[in-house]
């Protein structure tokens, strides 16, 4: 049992829901080429483990997740220097500046419950969107979304993809399978500058961290083998909903 469960008297049967949680988000985030750090940050908001703990906690977990993804999407073709590129220039610096930053714990919750508001409608509304024809990406534009998603990333604790991967879609400058190659290659590099950030201003890590780590790396590992591939998972993406929706309004209603 791990040491911050039993000082919070919580029951057995509670840490292995949180470890099927987390075996679970990782599985599905890393199915379209995510880390995980939202649904990382979602479940230990619901545990109600700090801030201080949660954001390395989750960009950590964001290394393993995301390059165990990337390299599935890579083999099967569908990464795209290109694109990447523009957005990775300006993100990992502000990824950077971001982690550098310690926000008063009450405004990082309401600021991490509004961004889990994207992943709420990313995985309901923007789940299976086919892109039929591709355009041309705009530079600039990518300069920008990149340095905003950086800091936003280095600032919470997340890599970024989840918030990359709407607006590339929605932009039609990929579709499904490279959007979620190029997320997770993105979320890596944001997710190492946004750790090495915090590094320089003293960070704390669970001490579960291990365990953490092994269980969302295999579930990582299922779930970019099936997503790369092709796989069909509704049900898992309205459970993780309901996750995020539980953090959101634990985060921004009820001041816990």
């Amino acid at each position: 049992m791990c040491i911050y469960c039993r000082a919070n008297m919580i029951s057995m049967e509670t840490i292995i829901i949180f470890y099927i949680l987390l075996f679970l988000v990782a599985f599905l985030y890393s199915s379209v080429g995510h880390g995980g750090a939202s649904g990382y940050l979602a479940l230990m908001a619901i545990f109600s483990i700090s801030p201080e703990v949660m954001k390395p906690t989750a960009l950590l977990l964001n290394l393993f997740v995301s390059m165990t993804s990337f390299i599935q999407f890579y083999r099967g073709k569908h990464f795209n220097w290109k694109i990447f590129l523009p957005f990775a220039l300006t993100s990992v610096p502000m990824a950077f500046v971001g982690g550098l930053i310690t926000v008063d714990a009450d405004i990082y919750k309401k600021i991490l419950g509004f961004l889990l508001l994207i992943p709420i409608i990313r995985f309901l509304f923007f789940a299976n969107i086919t892109v039929k024809e591709i355009k041309k990406s705009n530079l600039v534009l990518s300069l920008v979304i990149g340095a905003a998603i950086g800091f936003f990333s280095g600032l919470i604790g997340i890599g970024g993809g989840i918030i990359l991967s709407p607006a590339l879609l929605l932009l039609k400058w990929t579709d499904m399978k490279q959007t979620a190659a190029i997320s997770a290659l993105f979320i890596f590099v944001n997710s190492f500058s946004g750790l090495v950030g915090q590094l320089t201003k003293g960070i704390h890590f669970s001490p579960d961290m291990y365990a953490y780590v092994a269980v969302a790396f295999i579930g990582g590992i299922f779930g970019a083998y099936y997503g790369s591939l092709r796989f069909g998972h509704t049900v898992l993406k309205y459970m993780l909903a309901a996750v995020l929706m539980a953090a959101t309004y634990k985060l921004l209603f009820t001041g816990a």
